[in-house]
């Protein structure tokens, strides 16, 4: 093999497990867990924004929450009102 071609197929495998991991790290960032639990919508809508504005905090949930409450004037308007909706539908079910 060529140097060139070798270097060409580690550029594709390390794009490869990049995109595997992006994956793999939204799923974790908005998965549901006992205290964080958000909804398949939030999940769709804000998985760009986390990575966008909390990506050091991936994959710690709780502070990727906090991470996009305190960034929420920089939320898409999508993952605005849905974060929204499911934190205030969480402080109720919390209240209860």
């Amino acid at each position: 093999m060529t140097t060139v071609f070798k270097s060409q197929v580690l550029e594709r495998a390390v794009r490869s497990v990049g995109v595997a991991l992006a994956f793999a790290a939204s799923f974790s960032v908005l998965s549901s867990t006992a205290s964080f639990a958000f909804s398949a919508e939030a999940q769709q809508m804000c998985s760009g924004d986390a990575f966008r504005l909390c990506s050091a905090e991936i994959p710690n949930i709780p502070r990727i929450t906090a991470c996009m409450v305190k960034n929420r004037s920089q939320l898409s308007s999508g993952c605005r009102v849905v974060l929204d909706r499911d934190l205030a539908a969480q402080r109720r079910a919390a209240a209860e």
